[in-house]
């Protein structure tokens, strides 16, 4: 495990789960949103975050925390293991909810992006299995047909994938 891109929907823990597997293998975690926020949450135009992102995945260590389906096979075809936390919208809703509030008008996420409640990140997060999940399946599929696949349907089972490595 050199090259670990971690997906899934907001409010699962692909930040938390990144850090903790960092300090345990001591591969460097890249958080995507900070790569691809700007400040006052304005994106970074498709073109220019796929060549970003071809910049930071050339290294032989890793780990990506993000989702970003439409540019994901940058990630897939250099990774190695890919984790997908799949999560039900009742447990991530309140997850991403409480950072929301807990941290609201602070930059977490992103520098100079102070964190808030969007309906529009909340709405994904809902329709994330249903719509986003399928694509996410088949980028790993086309894209990373070699990669170690863990798909995580609870804390549990992350606790469990985390007790794993060394």
């Amino acid at each position: 495990m050199r090259r670990v891109a971690i997906m899934g929907p907001g409010g699962a823990g692909k930040s938390t789960l990144a850090r903790e597997l960092g300090a345990r293998s001591g591969l460097p975690v890249v958080h995507l949103d900070r790569h691809f926020w700007h400040p006052g949450w304005v994106e970074t135009p498709l073109e220019q975050w796929r060549s970003v992102q071809e910049r930071l995945f050339v290294a032989d260590e890793w780990i990506a925390d993000g989702n970003y389906s439409a540019t994901a096979e940058v990630r897939l075809r250099r990774a190695d293991t890919v984790v997908l936390l799949d999560f039900p919208a009742w447990r991530t809703v309140p997850r991403a909810l409480r950072r929301s509030l807990t941290h609201y008008g602070k930059a977490v996420q992103a520098e100079d992006c102070p964190e808030r409640v969007d309906p529009k990140f909340f709405l994904w997060i809902v329709n994330y299995r249903r719509r986003s999940r399928p694509k996410v399946l088949r980028a790993i599929e086309m894209h990373a047909p070699t990669a170690a696949v863990h798909v995580l349907h609870g804390p549990r089972e992350v606790r469990a994938f985390l007790g794993e490595v060394p």
